[in-house]
């Protein structure tokens, strides 16, 4: 299975704006309960569509520079990213198929 890759302000633009492949940014945080929740879903979600979009995770206490560049006021915040630019955006913790549709879309 494949685990969502951590991702720093030093190297997002790299692993998620310079993507050939849709990615999944998840901003979170360690005290974040709903991000717990999220956390286990993104893995599985991240198994599902290994190799078609990339899934990655931004602490956002460690990485202040990115979720301020993007708005990110609440967490969870996943932000679907194709071609480098935010496509789509989902806030809180929802159910997989919520998430699973807006992935679809990506595609």
């Amino acid at each position: 299975m494949t685990a969502p890759q951590h991702v720093t302000d030093s190297d997002f633009e790299q692993e998620v704006l310079e993507s050939e492949t849709p990615v999944l940014v998840d901003f979170w945080a360690e005290w974040c309960a709903p991000c717990k929740m999220v956390a286990p879903v993104l893995d599985e979600l991240a198994g599902e569509y290994d190799g078609k979009i990339k899934f990655t995770k931004v602490d956002v206490d460690v990485n202040p520079q990115t979720a301020m560049k993007y708005g990110i006021r609440s967490i969870p915040t996943l932000l679907v990213f194709k071609g480098g630019s935010p496509i789509d955006q989902v806030v809180g913790a929802v159910p997989k198929a919520v998430i699973k549709k807006r992935l679809d879309l990506a595609l």
